[in-house]
């Protein structure tokens, strides 16, 4: 007779359940690989600023950005203070407001601070109305300055509009675009890539000779001459959409080549192999083994991608055959500093390259953590 054996009779097995239930997922070897890189937390709480005032450009903008005054057009920064012009310290930040002369010389408009008066700064002021995320009707903005007091955190354009609340509207085309476009990019390129480096022979050939065609094309040319011919009538939308479709046209192509070289590198090991054997589909094994496989390298294209795109999309705006309005994105703010003239003038207008300079760099620290936790078991 078999003799029948219970959980019981193998006293070892609850330290082996127990150090089991120790283990982590992989999900958890990536966050806690991730969270000890301080250079990509930071990263991460750039880009995630960027996204929250992109969003709630309204609430952060203490004017309205849309209202135009030529009377105020090219104000300066306002100066956030704590000490007046006698020197004595204030506890509240404050500002004076500015009045404008003409010079008699050189004819030029020069502010100078009006001292006689104090404006506070207080936070969750009432201010313009607005539509908050596009649904609720209110007047709230995080901060502002007391009624006949101006606050104009990064000057004014030639326009009279604030460049604060513009360039925090600005990210919503600047980001989404950019992120949209690399993930086109990356979806394209990764399948095509995998693909041709699991089939290989004649599928690979053709691929990669179509992909070489699609390389010899000049980029910066490419981009130029499509985004010039995208007529001046079309809808926001549409031009958005176009926009979009026009930065990842070449680089996919990039991506491809690289995946394929990572593919043919796997598609002979041991667990691919055994998953043959075992009758796994050729679907199955490019999305449960390979694809993932390749996972760090693409994040690693992916962060440069978005950054590379916010850049190209800033040249093109900068150049008048990008975004156009009623968009906004940050490379259609400097289009202000065209003129010469006009920078020497009001060097301010440039503030809003900060704000790209800030996505880059945190684009950047962010991929570089993502692509090091994205692989948790190398060098362990």
């Amino acid at each position: 007779m078999q003799e029948i054996y219970t959980y019981d009779d193998y006293p070892e097995a609850d330290d082996i359940k127990e150090e089991s239930e120790k283990h982590e997922s992989y999900l958890q070897l990536v966050w806690q690989r991730f969270r000890r890189s301080k250079p990509a937390i930071a990263g991460g709480m750039m880009v995630i600023t960027l996204v929250v005032m992109a969003i709630f450009a309204e609430f952060f903008s203490p004017n309205d950005f849309n209202r135009t005054a030529m009377g105020d057009s090219y104000i300066p920064p306002s100066v956030v203070r704590f000490f007046d012009d006698e020197g004595n310290f204030s506890p509240r930040p404050f500002v004076y407001n500015l009045t404008v002369e003409l010079d008699p010389v050189t004819f030029q408009s020069r502010w100078t601070e009006d001292t006689s008066q104090k404006y506070y700064i207080q936070f969750f002021i009432e201010g313009w109305e607005y539509q908050l995320l596009g649904l609720f009707d209110t007047n709230i903005h995080l901060f502002g300055v007391e009624e006949g007091g101006q606050l104009y955190l990064l000057g004014t354009d030639r326009f009279g509009r604030d460049l604060f609340g513009r360039a925090a509207l600005a990210g919503r085309v600047s980001l989404s675009l950019s992120v949209f476009a690399a993930f086109v990019a990356v979806v394209v390129g990764s399948t095509v890539g995998v693909v041709s480096g699991y089939y290989g022979g004649n599928i690979d050939n053709v691929i990669q000779r179509f992909i070489e065609v699609i390389m010899s094309f000049p980029e910066l040319p490419l981009w130029m001459a499509l985004a010039a011919v995208v007529p001046k009538t079309w809808s926001s939308g549409q031009i958005f959409l176009v926009m979009a479709l026009i930065f990842p046209l070449l680089r996919w192509a990039v991506l491809a080549r690289e995946v394929r070289g990572k593919v043919l590198s796997l598609r002979q090991t041991d667990f691919i192999l055994a998953a043959k054997e075992q009758g796994a589909s050729d679907a199955r094994i490019i999305m449960r083994h390979l694809f993932p496989n390749t996972l760090s390298h693409v994040i690693v294209i992916l962060s440069l991608l978005i950054p590379d795109i916010i850049l190209a999309e800033a040249f093109l705006s900068f150049l008048g055959i990008g975004i156009q309005e009623p968009l906004t994105s940050w490379g259609f703010l400097m289009r202000n500093a065209q003129n010469l003239e006009t920078l020497g003038q009001n060097t301010w207008i440039l503030t809003p390259v900060a704000f790209i300079i800030v996505a880059v760099l945190g684009l950047n620290f962010l991929g570089d953590g993502l692509r090091d936790a994205a692989d948790p078991y190398s060098n362990l």
